[in-house]
C-alpha cells in the first residue's frame, strides 16, 4: 500500500524527517482512523505540508498499533519514544483523550520530485490517505 501524509507546515515536522531528527510519524486518534491498523512494513509514506506540493517519500520499517490510550499509557509512549517522534513530554497534553495511535517507524527517507495531489472524494481536511498507488490521486 502506499499513503500520503499532510503534516502541519508550522510544525516544521517535514524538514524534522528529512534531516534525520523525526524518525517515527505518529497519529493520535479517539475513533479508528487510517492509518490505524491500516498500514504495514515495506508500504511507502508520501509526505506533504498542508497547502504545499508533495516533497518527500519513506519506506516503513515497523508500526506499532497501541489502543485503549490513557494518561499512563500515553506518558510511557512519549517516554520511551518521544525524541524519535520529535515532540516533548508536554505533547501528552495535546493527545490527552485519544484511545488510538499509530506510531510509524520510517525509513530510507528522501525528497522527492514535487508534484501536486487531487483529494477529491477524501475529504479535503484529510490528513492521511490510503491507496494502492499515489498515482490515482496525482493531479
Amino acid at each position: 500500500m502506499e499513503h500520503l501524509a499532510i503534516l502541519s507546515k508550522q510544525s516544521k515536522l517535514l524538514a524534522k524527517i528529512l534531516s534525520g531528527e523525526k524518525t517515527i510519524e505518529s497519529r493520535w486518534y479517539k475513533f479508528k482512523k487510517t492509518p490505524y491498523e491500516n498500514i504495514a512494513a515495506s508500504d511507502v509514506i508520501y509526505f506533504k505540508e498542508s497547502g504545499e506540493a508533495v516533497t518527500a517519500r519513506a519506506g516503513v520499517a515497523k508500526v506499532l498499533f497501541v489502543n485503549h490510550l490513557d494518561e499512563e499509557k500515553i506518558e510511557k509512549l512519549l517516554e520511551q519514544y518521544g525524541k524519535e517522534i520529535g515532540v516533548s513530554m508536554t505533547y501528552a497534553e495535546k493527545v490527552n483523550g485519544k484511545n488510538f495511535c499509530t506510531l510509524i517507524f520510517l525509513e530510507k527517507v528522501e525528497r522527492i520530485e514535487p508534484f501536486e495531489i487531487n483529494k477529491k472524494g477524501y475529504g479535503l481536511m484529510a490528513a492521511w490517505i490510503t491507496i494502492d498507488k499515489i498515482e490515482k490521486i496525482k493531479a
